[in-house]
């Protein structure tokens, strides 16, 4: 039975481990934007700073699924099933790897808004918007998560 708690331990790694991969990635995409942008306009750090976190949140992601499986389904004891153990591992595998491309791609689009805040146009609700459409993704992968735990327990 420690089999399966290895099994699930390594799905939540892998949950926990791509996401924060995304986020750093993706930060960091818009970081390095950032900096080149306020070269031109020093004034918008702001909107620099709310951009270049936003894909920061997909690592969290991975932590409340993690928090899901540990605290609130309970799941994650020596006793546990094969299937449930399956289950943790797929679901770490679809929220990680959602997660680390929807960070990146959102750190791209947070970059590009940064760059065009640099030069000049007034581009940073647009920004916000669009940013929030890979984010939507990673939410879902969350909720997925979320509903992969329920049936455990059911």
């Amino acid at each position: 039975m420690e089999m399966n708690l290895l099994i699930a331990y390594i799905g939540i790694a892998v949950m926990i481990g791509l996401s924060g991969i995304g986020s750093a990635y993706g930060v960091t995409i818009a970081g390095n934007a950032a900096i080149g942008a306020l070269k031109k306009n020093d004034g918008a750090f702001g909107n620099f700073l709310v951009l270049t976190a936003l894909p920061g949140t997909q690592g969290l992601y991975g932590f409340a699924g993690y928090f899901m499986f540990q605290t609130i389904f309970g799941i994650l004891t020596p006793d546990m099933t094969a299937i449930q153990a399956a289950a943790i591992l797929g679901a770490g595998i679809a929220l990680g790897l959602v997660a680390l491309f929807s960070a990146i791609r959102q750190g791209q689009v947070c970059a590009n808004g940064i760059a065009a805040i640099g030069q000049g146009h007034n581009v940073f609700s647009n920004t916000l918007i669009l940013a929030v459409f890979p984010e939507l993704y990673a939410i879902v992968a969350l909720a997925a998560t979320f509903l992969i735990g329920s049936a455990l327990t059911a």
